[in-house]
């Protein structure tokens, strides 16, 4: 500490005048990078744009989709099997244990699932997927 008043104290000429104006110059080059910092953070609204192209409402019928980060929650429509047979899973998480199974389905016509954040929902074989609620 009394190396660092020396300092300071040796490095200025004068008495506790001199250290004032350092200190309104250095609050006066933090108060103009401050606009410069505010305009930055305006400047930044394409994250927001990125941000819409998110969570989908309409995706593929084949795939593992994290709800609330992929997709959207809500309740999707399939028009049914692509193939042979549709098959769908509302997954606790994506280990691929049948204890992670909350609710599946084999279909071949039209159906309707309901899927909430946090979930994964798992679909093989289907046509694609759209949000209808």
């Amino acid at each position: 500490m009394i190396i660092g008043v020396g300092i300071g104290a040796g490095g200025e000429t004068g008495t506790s005048a001199s250290p004032r104006p350092i200190v309104t110059v250095t609050e006066t080059t933090q108060a103009e990078s401050a606009p410069a910092a505010t305009e930055t953070v305006t400047a930044e609204p394409v994250v927001d744009s990125e941000g819409e192209d998110g969570p989908q409402t309409t995706f593929s019928g084949d795939g593992q989709y994290l709800v609330g980060e992929e997709i959207k929650p809500g309740t999707y429509k399939t028009a049914g099997a692509d193939g042979p047979n549709c098959y769908w899973a509302r997954l606790k998480n994506a280990s691929g244990e049948l204890t992670a199974i909350i609710a599946n389905g084999n279909v071949q016509g039209q159906t309707r699932v309901t899927v909430k954040k946090g979930e994964f929902f798992e679909t093989s074989g289907c046509q694609d997927w759209k949000r209808v609620g």
